[in-house]
């Protein structure tokens, strides 16, 4: 069995629509969106909505400025346009009607911190499996399935109606999703399990949240795998814990490379 591994696709349709060649399944792992485009400034949502120079002035703040700073400047850019939530919108449909277009059959994804997944079920079409917080049987192996990333410590939810929403979610509610998985072999996630190495992001020079409970749950499940997105510059992109091979499939959008299971 050969199984492809995808993860932080960000709007790359089309090695996304080569990524499954060769193998008897996919599984992405979220992050199909490509809302801020950190290196072409005039890419993503952002870029289409307000033009390369505001986005390059976010994404300084977000580097270098405190939070206070590119909260305050992110609100401006919205105030600036008459319907900001339905201008994202349209621009997140017009880029799930063409990612998930390009998807392979078969094909089971869960979504990333930059989705939208109540938007999923209207693109999904037969041979695609939306999976969060369930198990999927694939080639006689458990996949355990949770979407999503945890909500910073301390930081509301976006208000509903918000220009954005991510999908941020409490640790209660990811820890609940996480602890109705058993009997797995496989253990997908978006976010790593709380481990430094694999959560510190060497060019952001910050550490991403990683999860406990995925960390508790490979602990007590020693799955054959961990596999994992979300941090794009890993300070380690594998470790092992016990029996686990724990696994970073790397930022797609950039290496347009998936990683390859077999068995």
């Amino acid at each position: 069995m050969r199984v492809h591994v995808v993860s932080d696709v960000h709007g790359n349709t089309e090695a996304l629509a080569r990524a499954g060649e060769g193998a008897d399944a996919l599984v992405v792992l979220g992050d199909l969106i490509d809302f801020v485009d950190y290196r072409e400034h005039g890419n993503g949502i952002l870029g289409a909505l307000f033009g390369p120079e505001k986005v390059a002035t976010f994404a300084r703040l977000r580097r270098e400025g405190t939070r206070d700073d590119t909260v305050a400047y992110s609100r401006s850019l919205w105030a600036s346009l008459d319907d900001p939530a339905a201008a994202v919108d349209e621009a997140v449909r017009a880029q799930y009607a063409a990612l998930f277009g390009a998807l392979t059959a078969p094909t089971y994804a869960t979504p990333g911190n930059v989705d939208t997944p109540d938007l999923w079920p209207e693109y999904a079409g037969k041979g695609v499996t939306v999976v969060d917080g369930d198990v999927a049987e694939i080639g006689g192996l458990r996949f355990g399935f949770v979407g999503g990333a945890l909500l910073p410590p301390g930081v509301l939810p976006r208000r509903p109606g918000a220009a954005w929403r991510p999908y941020l979610r409490t640790r209660e509610d990811f820890d609940a999703a996480v602890a109705g998985l058993s009997g797995i072999d496989v253990l997908c996630s978006h976010i790593p399990p709380a481990v430094p190495d694999l959560t510190y992001d060497v060019v952001a020079r910050r550490a991403e949240l990683g999860s406990t409970a995925l960390a508790d749950l490979v602990d007590k499940e020693q799955p054959r795998w961990s596999l994992f997105g979300h941090v794009h510059q890993p300070l380690a992109a594998r470790t092992r814990l016990g029996r686990t091979e724990c696994r970073n499939v790397g930022h797609f959008k950039e290496t347009e490379r998936p990683y390859v299971l077999r068995w």
